[in-house]
């Protein structure tokens, strides 16, 4: 009785919990929806007006018709689908080389190639603009993407579920003559799907939402992603607040619908790489 009792309010207590998360996570999220079905006037009133009244779509229609906002969605689209794929076939290329050949330094190679990830990107960011600008990348698509493309988390997850597929595989195709480039696209790059669509779901949403890189090396408005476009709206009245929100909204759509789309994509990927059935 005492059991079963304990086991009720730690029941209890866990949902009360999870209720207070859930309410911290939505609360700003409900709140940036809100605004952005206010006219501007009430988005800046003072005191703060909760509810709009009466909403309106006036803050969509403006930034989508008169903003550069389809112009930051482009340069988003773009700029984050290359990275995704390009990452994609580096990641899985170098890691297929870490798991399944054998060469001098091959630990060490893999180890250094981690300690990418351990460095945080802000103590990057000044030889990363010295980089680019020696390149002629500063201000241009080739500026924000090239940094982007050597992902050592994908390298670590690929490598891991490499090591998993029976190395039977690879010595049948060898024995049938097949090279590496071939044993690996015919035989480990099908097995490893649901891997890519996870790393590829991840680093599709970490490009899109990267803002902190693009600011720092893109000056003009025109070239500008979704994220760092939300610092140009404003006017010479101040910051536009409902426009900024129906901007934030949009801008995090495609985010949304890539992962509640392929949520259970994510989901098998890791746990196909982690050894884990499902």
């Amino acid at each position: 009785m005492i059991q079963a009792q304990r086991s009720v309010w730690l029941g209890v207590l866990a949902t009360i919990a999870l209720l207070s998360l859930m309410a911290v996570w939505v609360a700003p999220l409900l709140w940036a929806v809100l605004t952005s079905l206010k006219p501007e006037l009430q988005a800046a009133a003072q005191p703060l007006i909760w509810w709009p009244s009466p909403p309106t779509l006036e803050s969509f229609v403006s930034v989508l018709t008169t903003g550069n906002l389809p112009r930051w969605y482009a340069n988003s689209v773009v700029t984050s689908l290359i990275i995704t794929v390009v990452t994609l076939l580096l990641s899985a290329t170098a890691a297929y080389a870490f798991s399944q050949l054998r060469f001098p330094g091959r630990e060490v190679l893999f180890w250094i190639s981690l300690a990418g990830f351990m460095l945080p990107f802000e103590a990057l960011l000044v030889p990363l603009y010295k980089l680019m600008n020696s390149l002629g990348a500063i201000n241009t698509m080739a500026g924000i993407i090239l940094p982007q493309l050597i992902s050592p988390v994908a390298i670590f997850v690929f490598r891991r579920f490499f090591d998993e597929v029976p190395r039977e595989y690879r010595e049948a195709a060898v024995m049938d003559g097949a090279t590496e480039g071939r044993i690996m696209w015919r035989i480990f790059v099908p097995l490893s799907a649901n891997v890519i669509w996870a790393i590829g779901i991840v680093t599709f949403i970490g490009a899109w939402n990267n803002f902190l890189w693009p600011f720092i090396v893109i000056n003009s408005t025109e070239k500008m992603t979704v994220p760092v476009g939300l610092t140009q709206v404003q006017s010479a009245y101040g910051l536009r607040y409902a426009q900024t929100m129906a901007v934030a909204i949009l801008g995090g759509l495609p985010v949304i619908a890539a992962y509640l789309i392929f949520q259970r994509r994510v989901t098998e990927g890791f746990l196909s790489a982690s050894g884990i059935k499902g």
